[in-house]
């Protein structure tokens, strides 16, 4: 992991680059350093100043603020942090953006670009280093489809001090996010995601905006992170573990999914005697279930286990 510091390059009283975020300003400058698009690095660039504004504005952000940017590409959502936080970090994978934000964000102050890959950053030591005195920090980013989960489950996992998470992401990993019981959209990532946040829906991205356009519609998500959970949970690991194998087999019953994961032919007639335990049908499935049933179902299973 290395770190660019921007803020040496200008002070506020410059005159500011050119906001990028056109079809035009970013082709040119795509051209101009030579950069050639990553298929493997889900690179699309947004170019819609209106969806900027958007995301930027559901973060609520202030000059006492900081966020963290993930995949700034070229820099078009980044200046826009860069105006409304006081300080802005930005971790970039791909090595050969670093030349092209070094320019696009030269007048932003209190930028600074971390060259490396999210996942395996230790963001612990990088919020250490940067966001010292700031008074909130928000995760505001244009997420790459083929990493979204593993991204927002690990900035949550981490229980870093945060605000919001505002990410556009792929509109039907949104809808999941944001699901409740009983739809087609409930699954164990509604669980997980509402267990930490609170998810809204800011609005629907069209592939349009973006170069090159995607396959399909992007949304805009805030998360805002609980101070503490909705639900008592004794084990969060064993609660989680219950919750994903409720789901192994969408169309089974809860009874069948839990059967299968933690007892035998001659022991599963226990599991009966936990589910009523825990005001559950067994011929439930597991996307009818609340948080709050999986919490009261996961402390009864775990008791139930240990005392074997």
């Amino acid at each position: 992991m290395s770190t660019n510091r921007f803020t040496d390059t200008a002070d506020a009283g410059q005159a500011s680059v050119e906001d990028i975020a056109s079809p035009k300003k970013t082709k040119e400058l795509m051209q101009k350093f030579g950069f050639t698009l990553k298929k493997s690095l889900g690179q699309n660039f947004l170019i819609d100043y209106n969806i900027l504004h958007k995301i930027v504005s559901a973060a609520d952000l202030t000059p006492q603020k900081g966020a963290l940017e993930i995949g700034p590409g070229i820099g078009a959502l980044t200046q826009q942090l860069g105006k409304a936080a006081g300080r802005v970090v930005a971790i970039e994978i791909d090595q050969r953006l670093l030349p092209m934000l070094e320019e696009t964000l030269s007048p932003y102050p209190h930028t600074t670009v971390v060259h490396g890959d999210v996942l395996k950053v230790d963001l612990k030591e990088l919020f250490e280093q940067h966001f010292q005195g700031v008074s909130q920090v928000s995760v505001v980013a244009n997420l790459p489809y083929y990493v979204t989960t593993p991204i927002i489950m690990k900035l949550l996992e981490e229980k870093l001090p945060l605000e919001n998470i505002v990410v556009m992401i792929q509109k039907e990993v949104a809808d999941r996010m944001a699901a409740k019981p009983g739809g087609k959209d409930y699954g164990s990532l509604s669980i997980a995601v509402q267990y930490y946040c609170i998810p809204e829906v800011v609005t629907i991205v069209p592939r349009t905006v973006f170069i090159p356009q995607p396959n399909v519609d992007s949304a805009v998500i805030r998360l805002k992170v609980r101070q503490t959970p909705p639900v008592d949970v004794e084990d969060e690991a064993f609660f989680f573990d219950v919750v994903q194998a409720s789901f192994v087999q969408r169309r089974k019953t809860i009874y069948n999914n839990l059967a299968a994961k933690y007892f035998t032919k001659e022991t599963k007639s226990e599991l009966e005697v936990i589910l009523q335990q825990s005001g559950i049908d067994p011929s439930r499935r597991g996307e009818t279930l609340s948080m709050e049933e999986y919490a009261v179902l996961s402390r009864n299973l775990a008791r139930a286990l240990s005392s074997r």
